[in-house]
């Protein structure tokens, strides 16, 4: 099993079980609510983490909820959890936010949740270094950095994390390899 997996795997059963509630909230939306239970707090962080405005990441939170309501009928299960088609609302969401308001997007780092990413980078934890990373992590694409936050700070197995950006496992593991690489040589 992946390190971290275990935060966001869920079992085959589980899986189809959720199938079970989705295909049910399609023909009566009362169902919606477990899923919306379930996810708020995850989709709401994931927006938070990003925005750093409390009200706004609520407000765009409760857009991703609307949304996958709305488009719900459209929703096809493909073997990972129901979030990561949420996910993709909220990112899209986020990136039109950032479009329209023309704002810089934000990156908020907990040392708790920088640990896996530390690790791999294997930075001797100095003030200093961990500055250095900082910085580095702060110049990275928008791509970069959507990477190393669902996998390192959120994270999400490879496979979730290909399906949310829409790329093959393969892909999501050599790009994160090469920003890892790129975030070594750095610090």
């Amino acid at each position: 099993m992946e390190r971290n997996q275990h935060l966001y795997h869920q079992s085959e059963e589980q899986l189809l079980n959720e199938k079970n509630i989705v295909e049910a909230a399609k023909k009566d939306l009362k169902h919606f609510e477990t899923l919306y239970n379930k996810y708020h707090e995850q989709i709401f962080r994931y927006v938070y983490q990003r925005i750093d405005a409390i009200d706004l990441a609520h407000d765009i939170t409760s857009q991703v909820f609307l949304k996958a309501m709305n488009k719900l009928h459209q929703y096809q299960y493909r073997g990972v959890p129901f979030s990561s088609w949420l996910y993709r609302i909220a990112m899209s969401e986020v990136y039109q936010y950032f479009k329209d308001k023309k704002a810089e997007r934000t990156v908020n780092f907990e040392t708790e949740k920088m640990k896996d990413l530390i690790d791999e980078i294997d930075v001797n934890s100095t003030e200093s270094k961990l500055k250095s990373l900082l910085e580095k992590i702060a110049e990275l694409t928008d791509d970069e950095l959507e990477l190393i936050e669902l996998r390192y700070f959120e994270q999400r197995p490879f496979k979730e994390v290909s399906e949310l950006l829409n790329i093959s496992e393969s892909n999501a593991k050599v790009k994160i390899h090469r920003i890892i690489k790129k975030l070594k040589m750095a610090v």
